[in-house]
């Protein structure tokens, strides 16, 4: 079920909200938690019923292994123990997200012909797998101490975050739902989450899936795309991208504070940033923070020492800090898809943080117009390989992207500009050029002029002109909600 589809908003959540009062009522405390694990099941089935059964597995298999680690001391079980539920999380995501991937390559290496599973995607597989991955860490470092199936149970699947995220952790969440004063109605949570959900239902509906038709045409016709043909479809896709993601987020934090829930903050103004890594400290905030602590520190903590310290090499240790940053980004390049566009994405990143980090030990600084240029430029650039189909379609819209399929103009200025030389005109790919240069300067002005929607939501004040405001996003939104689009990261 979509959030930005007429069914979530008219009739699911209001249901799954009431219901979930009701059974606060009920002397059994476990009532609500029962409620919002049946509602989120249901919210989960309504994609594809078959794949039900298996996140079901999942939740049967990891609660079990993180019961047994609790259970046991610190000792050789133990470390079995999360072993065996780290491979089974990590079998699951590479058997339905990657293995087709790799038959594919062996077959175009070895000229095999080994025949594809062609499974589809199970959804919020890569969310749900690696949620379960730092689960099973914590419960192994004690950080967690009870092993309640329904708290583990609506812990995984509490519906505002079950797609695609924020990546939460147990302990950060699950207290939230036992605290006294979030077992009653709150009416400054239900405003606040009216809020935020206004605000990202507007960036999905009106400002995303515009830019998705620039960015859609133009990758689907990366062959005949010039320099302008280029930039508008590059630029689209990154702000289809933001609006898409953070608007996801607004919404799941929105609907999550109904609830009386806080979930993290998982974007902080990344176009913002003056440096690739300040982008990434922005930018899908609880997967860094999972992949710093789950991979970068058992990376270099662990197995490099394994490997520099036998060589004599414990005294690079920027050497090592460099390799597991640069590891950490091909890890998070290859979690967002199964192609090798998104190992060049992986790989570009990974190389850039790395840079910026030498260029930064020199002392040497840019201003920071240039280094916001540079770092948007770059982002603009790389984004192309996370959208591309294959590689040599992105390859093509960065040869456009960079001028070399020639600089045209729209045929329509062939009598203004036809003095200037080695200019071309014709018609371009991209048919609404001056509508989409249009929402682009809004793009431009949203992402780097106006405060972002935390911002906005610490500073609200249920009063008569935030009311207004709020009607007028949801009236936006849901006079544009002519038909449903999926999220950009359901597909991740």
């Amino acid at each position: 079920m979509l959030f930005n589809s007429l069914e979530f908003i008219l009739l699911f959540l209001p249901v799954s909200i009431l219901g979930y009062y009701i059974c606060i009522r009920s002397q059994w405390l476990g009532a609500p938690k029962a409620w919002l694990v049946l509602c989120s099941l249901f919210f989960y089935s309504w994609w594809n019923p078959n794949y039900l059964s298996l996140i079901l597995v999942s939740i049967l298999v990891n609660y079990s292994f993180g019961s047994a680690i609790i259970r046991n001391p610190p000792n050789r079980i133990r470390s079995i123990l999360m072993l065996s539920g780290i491979g089974f999380n990590l079998f699951l995501l590479g058997y339905y997200k990657y293995w087709d991937f790799f038959l594919t390559t062996t077959n175009e290496v070895l000229g095999t012909h080994f025949p594809l599973l062609d499974l589809l995607l199970p959804l919020a597989i890569s969310f749900y797998s690696f949620q379960q991955i730092a689960y099973l860490v914590d419960c192994y470092h004690g950080e967690v101490r009870e092993a309640n199936f329904l708290n583990y149970a609506l812990f995984i699947t509490f519906f505002p975050q079950l797609i695609a995220g924020p990546i939460v952790h147990h302990k950060e969440m699950m207290p939230q739902f036992d605290h006294n004063e979030n077992r009653f109605f709150n009416y400054e949570n239900q405003a606040k989450g009216l809020f935020i959900f206004s605000i990202g239902l507007f960036k999905k509906v009106v400002l995303a899936d515009t830019f998705a038709k620039w960015s859609t045409q133009g990758f689907n016709q990366s062959q005949d795309l010039s320099f302008i043909d280029g930039w508008v479809t590059a630029l689209s896709f990154i702000f289809q991208l933001y609006f898409d993601f953070s608007g996801y987020m607004d919404m799941a934090m929105g609907t999550a504070l109904f609830f009386n829930i806080k979930l993290p903050v998982n974007f902080n103004s990344p176009y913002k940033a003056l440096n690739i890594q300040e982008f990434w400290n922005t930018w899908h905030m609880t997967l860094g923070r999972f992949l710093y602590r789950y991979v970068y520190i058992p990376f270099n903590k662990s197995l490099l020492n394994r490997v520099f310290i036998p060589l004599g090499l414990q005294k690079y240790v920027k050497l090592r800090t460099h390799l597991s940053l640069f590891f950490v980004f091909l890890v998070s390049g290859i979690w967002h898809g199964a192609g090798w566009t998104f190992v060049i994405f992986g790989v570009l990143h990974g190389t850039a943080v790395v840079g910026y980090r030498l260029w930064r030990n020199t002392g040497l600084r840019l201003p920071a117009f240039m280094a916001w240029g540079l770092t948007f430029g770059f982002v603009v650039l790389s984004s192309v390989f996370f959208r591309a189909s294959s590689v040599a379609e992105a390859l093509r819209i960065v040869a456009a992207i960079c001028g070399l399929n020639g600089v045209v103009f729209p045929a329509r200025l062939e009598g203004l500009l036809s003095e200037l030389p080695f200019i071309a005109f014709q018609d371009l790919v991209i048919v609404s050029v001056s509508e989409s240069t249009i929402f682009l300067l809004i793009g431009f002005l949203i992402i780097l002029c106006c405060k972002n929607s935390i911002q906005l939501t610490e500073r609200f004040r249920p009063n008569l002109l935030y009311f207004i405001y709020c009607v007028f996003l949801l009236l936006t939104s849901l006079l544009n909600l002519t038909k449903a689009s999926e999220f950009l990261y359901f597909n991740f």
